[in-house]
């Protein structure tokens, strides 16, 4: 058997009170170029006890492709809309993907 090791990214974000849905509906408005780009799982996911964190979980062909994505014209404005909304509070963790569900 031969195990394909991916790319992956895990991430957190605060929001400013208030914002949590707005910067939601932007990091999930961009989701379908990311496939192009070479993303095969995005998810942006809430905790209902908590209205300011956001999570995000990546899955990438490579840490080359995740890197290139972020250059891209779309990525890049939608990072510029949803800084504003931030508090700049962020957690961040790379993965080497070694199996599971989807991947």
């Amino acid at each position: 058997m031969i195990v394909r090791m991916s790319y992956g990214y895990i991430g957190s974000m605060k929001t400013r009170d208030g914002h949590r849905e707005e910067v939601v509906d932007i990091l999930t408005s961009g989701a379908d170029g990311l496939r192009a780009a070479g993303c095969v799982v995005y998810a942006v996911g809430v905790a209902q006890d908590d209205d300011v964190t956001i999570w995000v979980s990546e899955v990438w062909e490579s840490r080359e492709k995740h890197h290139a994505s972020l250059t891209l014209p779309e990525t890049r404005a939608a990072i510029a809309r949803a800084m504003p909304l931030l508090t700049g509070e962020f957690t961040s963790q790379e993965l080497t993907i070694r199996g599971g569900l989807g991947v």
